[in-house]
């Protein structure tokens, strides 16, 4: 009854027209798109962490008067001037799922005073106009943000054209000093050996381009695709042939920096149709997610690539429990590869983009995020010191200002776009979580799911279907990798031909208050190690349930890094045990089987190591 009041409220809501109307100036149509901003209300779990982003970062702690000085009267350090552009593109997104209106105003007078700091030439940069574009000081990479967090604004909160003229500004500045020669190349300007992160605003001008329609902007993009975008290489052309990720752009094959030059990729893709530019993003994809992303969902290790300190390509799916890694898994290359999976769902509606959206969320997003939301740690270990504020930023008062502390709350922003999208016939079910999700029918009437779930702290899954008037539409369903025995009922009869890892389509003449039940399969799997360079890293065992990596919490257990050898069965099912968990804010905890006595494990999201406290996720084996 809950669900139809709360649905029954908000049918009304208008949706933005022609969600998939051809747009001329793309020549390939998404697959899904987003529900419109204020169709979604999470009720919980997610959504409690968001919120808590929102209220404790970007309305609390953000010291956005102390970053925008950079831009009056420059910065200490490379690249500080991309702090005050993350921050308006999380609270733009923010504000578009959550509506609130002193997030609003804040944003508001923000962009205004950012776009106030422009100099003489139209530029928005922290490097004075006689010395730009600058070069080991990031400067081309703080103006992509300051594009990216404009666009974000204009396009989600307002279509202010004071805005507009200031991107426009921002873009003739680097057109004029960036591109062939007497300019300078853009694969020569940069803080890296190979200059790769200039080219990542490749994305924000294909967003001009898809605003303004000016062929300016595209062909600007077609010059840092005809560069390679890496002084030395072509990522591109690389990546095309299946180069290994570890040698793309070497000798500094930095995860996050090419992931954003490839999410510009899949702009321009969008806009050219070329085949070439699909089966590149299709390799990247594949590749990152094969041979690179590790149990919770985070890329890149220090083994590969020392002085890149765990920010770099290392072959890290195989190399995650090897005993010689000091720092792995940067914020800023997890929430950027989730952005990319985003694209790519979009372009595609491939079902594994949805897994790898699923694993960094519930894993090593949650897993990064300090438990009162005031921050994120820059990077992720599966062992030892979970979290630290240690790496590229600063400290404004007491408060550590990193990138990773930026990125963090994006990713948490990006979480509506993908948990309920559309397709052009109906909803698509990505992510569970309680709440309502406004979408619509293929013939273009208004539908609302009603969620009601605790999932992930068990599998049962209830939505109700709340059409407007008659006729038949499709609900997809995905049907997560992990669950391999999942079952749904559809007004009480069961459902054939579910499979996992892929959709489920439902397609019917859906009355209002038709219940979807699904459960899933939230068994606990052993997983083994792999052997990387060094022979000790196949010798222990991680555990998985549901969507959840498990680990063992120095907190609850001073025995924390002792081996163990988990008890499984042939089928590497563990027979654990659901208990009540011993600290507040703790998802879920169980007590697992050993063969020397049980041990209690919770999942990797709620170790709390802010105040010094360790974990064990990959627990090493008796010898």
């Amino acid at each position: 009854m809950l669900y139809q009041k709360i649905i029954a409220l908000t049918l009304p809501m208008l949706f933005s027209a022609g969600a998939f109307a051809q747009d001329p100036l793309r020549q390939v149509p998404d697959v899904f798109s987003p529900l419109p901003g204020g169709s979604v209300t999470m009720d919980g779990g997610l959504g409690d962490d968001i919120l808590k982003t929102q209220e404790n970062w970007a309305k609390g702690v953000m010291p956005y008067d102390a970053v925008l000085e950079f831009f009056r009267s420059g910065r200490s350090k490379f690249a500080l001037g991309e702090m005050p552009g993350k921050s308006i593109r999380t609270n733009s997104l923010l504000w578009r799922y959550t509506r609130d209106p002193e997030l609003k105003k804040l944003t508001k007078d923000y962009v205004n005073s950012l776009i106030a700091t422009a100099k003489e030439n139209g530029s928005i940069s922290c490097t004075p106009v006689g010395e730009q574009p600058g070069d080991g000081d990031g400067d081309i990479w703080e103006r992509k943000y300051v594009l990216l967090g404009l666009s974000q604004y204009y396009l989600d909160v307002e279509r202010d054209p004071v805005v507009l003229e200031a991107m426009e500004k921002e873009a003739k500045s680097v057109m004029d000093q960036v591109g062939p020669a007497p300019k300078k190349s853009i694969t020569s300007l940069g803080w890296s050996s190979t200059n790769i992160e200039s080219s990542s605003i490749l994305e924000p001008f294909m967003r001009l381009y898809f605003i303004t329609g000016k062929k300016e902007y595209l062909d600007f993009a077609s010059y840092i695709i005809g560069s390679g975008a890496s002084e030395g290489s072509d990522i591109f052309t690389q990546v095309y042939d299946g180069v290994p990720m570890t040698e793309v752009g070497a000798p500094y094959p930095k995860a996050y920096e090419m992931t954003s030059v490839w999410e510009g990729l899949a702009e321009y893709y969008r806009a050219t149709g070329d085949e070439r530019w699909r089966a590149c993003l299709s390799n990247f994809f594949n590749q990152v997610k094969d041979n690179e992303i590790t149990i919770i969902g985070n890329a890149g290790a220090d083994i590969y690539w020392p002085k890149l300190r765990g920010e770099g390509w290392s072959n890290s799916a195989v190399e995650q429990s090897n005993p010689d890694i000091q720092r792995m898994m940067e914020t800023c290359v997890g929430v950027t590869w989730m952005k990319f999976c985003y694209q790519y769902l979009l372009l595609t509606g491939d079902p594994a983009a949805v897994d790898c959206i699923e694993k960094y969320v519930y894993n090593g997003l949650l897993g990064a995020m300090r438990p009162d939301g005031k921050g994120f740690s820059y990077v992720n270990l599966l062992n030892g010191a979970k979290v630290t504020n240690s790496g590229w930023g600063t400290v404004i008062g007491s408060q550590p200002v990193t990138c990773c502390n930026l990125s963090g709350p994006t990713g948490l922003a990006y979480i509506p776009l993908a948990s309920v999208m559309q397709a052009a016939d109906g909803p698509v079910v990505n992510l569970y979580n309680r709440g309502v999700y406004r979408a619509k029918t293929g013939d273009g009437r208004r539908v609302s799911l009603g969620v009601d779930t605790e999932f992930p702290r068990n599998g049962d899954v209830k939505i109700s279907v709340f059409p407007s008037g008659s006729g038949k539409f499709t609900v997809k369903l995905y049907i997560p990798v992990w669950s391999e025995d999942t079952k749904v009922l559809v007004r009480g009869k069961a459902v054939k031909g579910v499979r996992s890892g892929k959709y489920l389509s439902l397609t019917r003449d859906w009355l209002p208050g038709d219940e979807i039940r699904i459960s899933f399969d939230m068994k606990a799997r052993l997983i083994m190690a792999q052997e990387g360079r060094n022979p000790e890293g196949k010798n222990f065992q991680a555990l998985q349930w549901g969507p959840l990596v498990l680990a063992r919490d120095e907190s609850i257990d001073p025995e924390y890094s002792s081996p163990v050898q988990i008890v499984s069965g042939q089928d590497g099912v563990v027979a654990v045990r659901p208990v009540t968990p011993q600290r507040p804010g703790t998802r879920v905890e169980f007590e697992v089987p050993t063969t020397s006595g049980p041990i209690r494990m919770v999942d990797y999201a709620s170790v709390d190591c802010w105040e010094g406290s360790h974990i064990q996720t990959w627990l090493p084996l008796p010898r």
